[in-house]
């Protein structure tokens, strides 16, 4: 059994988060306030400090100096950074993509339809864990204003897929655990929408 402990849109608030022991945190993005890089290294040494043997980062909307720059990835040092890439831990694949449909002109914008498409595409077919950094259509995706504003695309891949876990965050209202038939959907948002470090890491047992 793999233990994960799921976090999220942590924006620079991470030392103040309690964090339950696991064998594999999961940041699903929004390491940083507004991009800059000199937030990295801070958010590296706290990783440092956490007693889980794996910790799995993707990037998110704020998080422009990963997209400008590889420099960023480098600076983490205890993670593995993943951007549309994958990772195999304790015999279960895990796959990281930064991208969400365009919300105003954040970092990891794609247009709705075949752009984003082309991304989830990319998914492994055997991938047993997703991380992406916004959600699937109508899983902790609606915000304060009651919008549903996840990507429908990323929903129907996930159907077809059927990972058994898909992390993510963005949706800071939408914090919480949803599923269907076969996925467990995790909106792991650490920040509420006035950003405040407040919501738990969320923690899932998987059994290899």
């Amino acid at each position: 059994m793999v233990r994960f402990v799921a976090i999220s849109d942590t924006h620079g608030l991470h030392a103040a988060l309690p964090v339950p022991a696991g064998d594999v945190l999961i940041h699903a993005g929004d390491i940083t306030r507004r991009g800059d890089i000199a937030d990295v290294p801070p958010f590296n040494a706290w990783l440092g400090t956490l007693p889980h043997r794996y910790k799995v980062v993707i990037a998110g909307n704020h998080d422009f100096c990963f997209e400008h720059s590889s420099a960023a990835a480098a600076l983490l040092t205890n993670a593995i950074y993943l951007e549309d890439s994958a990772v195999t831990i304790a015999g279960l694949r895990i796959y990281g993509s930064p991208w969400q449909p365009r919300f105003h002109d954040w970092a990891f914008n794609l247009e709705r339809g075949p752009a984003l498409r082309a991304k989830w595409a990319a998914i492994p077919a055997d991938t047993n864990v997703l991380i992406t950094h916004g959600p699937p259509y109508g899983h902790g995706d609606r915000t304060v204003r009651g919008e549903q504003v996840g990507c429908v695309d990323l929903l129907e891949t996930v159907r077809q897929l059927r990972p058994r876990a898909h992390i993510f965050g963005h949706i800071h209202e939408g914090w919480g655990v949803t599923h269907n038939d076969h996925t467990t959907f995790i909106n792991a948002s650490s920040c509420t929408l006035r950003l405040q470090p407040i919501n738990p890491p969320l923690v899932f047992d998987y059994q290899a």
